[in-house]
């Protein structure tokens, strides 16, 4: 995919939306299979396409890679089983990238809280994508400070900052976007 992006003109920029996470679960009850698909889906997919993409992103005179991380990555929920290590270290990989692809590639995270979409249904691919939410929206947004659950159209705007040249001075940062339910 790399590859064919470069031949149409180069790479300025991609966004890692790559992962999925099980059926709540605490780590104790996470079976090995279990963990390893959990940490290849998220973790090991981001190392991938960042490996991939970075060749073409240094050709670039404004290359930006984002990796959507979680906030259960830097804050750790119960029964998240695998999910919060793997989000955790997207984080870690984001810091790692940033210090030694600068200055030619900024590389930054966008770690969101729950997002109304067919991820909550467990996620696109995994699923008939019609089941009902692992929770209740509408309740879970009576808990966050803004008063809902996001929206995709909410992470979307952090994430093309960031793509952006108003964000020209940033790498190796995690922008958390979840209606002030964590806050660093």
């Amino acid at each position: 995919m790399a590859q064919a992006a470069a031949h149409l003109g180069g790479i300025d920029a991609c966004v890692n939306l790559i992962g999925f996470m099980t059926a709540p679960q605490s780590l104790a009850s996470t079976s090995i299979d279990t963990w390893k698909d959990v940490l290849h889906g998220n973790l090991d997919a981001a190392f991938y396409v960042s490996r991939a993409v970075l060749p073409y992103l240094h050709r670039s005179d404004r290359a930006a890679l984002v990796h959507i991380a979680s906030g259960l990555g830097a804050w750790a929920r119960p029964n998240f089983g695998a999910y919060g290590p793997a989000k955790a270290g997207i984080i870690l990989l984001t810091r790692q990238l940033a210090l030694e692809n600068a200055p030619s590639v900024r590389v930054n995270a966008v770690a969101p809280g729950a997002v109304d979409t067919a991820f909550l249904r467990g996620g696109t691919g995994r699923s008939d994508e019609q089941d009902a939410p692992a929770f209740n929206p509408s309740t879970y947004g009576q808990f966050v400070p803004l008063g809902r659950i996001a929206t995709p159209q909410d992470i979307v705007g952090p994430v093309m900052f960031l793509l952006s040249d108003e964000a020209g001075y940033m790498t190796g940062q995690t922008l958390h976007v979840n209606g002030g339910t964590y806050m660093p």
